[in-house]
């Protein structure tokens, strides 16, 4: 999806800052505000939530905080899901994921991956 979306809108996109964090060559605009909003929702307090979602809302707009939102629900959701119903990663994509990808983005270095027998 991120890769896709990249493409879709012509930014350069520097995957590795999904799991290592932001680089000098993120040309995402607003990329920090972004990023601290999935991360205090990842780690789940209600108060940074709170302040990173009006940080969005206050600099880039509802329509924006509502795009943000919904695409930290789905990507948080999606992994879920798969764990609840047992998907190993190595098959959620029904092997079609780009190995290349999974490199630069950090993906082979989680422990589930290293961990996953199937």
């Amino acid at each position: 999806m991120l890769r896709e979306s990249s493409q879709r809108s012509e930014e350069a996109v520097q995957l590795a800052d999904v799991t290592q964090g932001l680089s000098e060559q993120t040309q995402v605009r607003h990329a920090d505000i972004l990023m601290n909003y999935a991360e205090a929702v990842v780690r789940g307090s209600s108060d940074d939530i709170a302040t990173a979602r009006d940080a969005v809302h206050r600099v880039m707009g509802g329509e924006a905080l509502i795009d943000a939102a919904a695409t930290i629900a789905a990507f948080h959701g999606f992994v879920r899901i798969a764990d609840a119903i047992g998907i190993p990663y190595k098959t959620a994509a029904a092997g079609g994921d780009v190995p290349e990808i999974r490199e630069q983005v950090g993906v082979n270095q989680f422990h589930r991956v290293q961990t996953d027998d199937d």
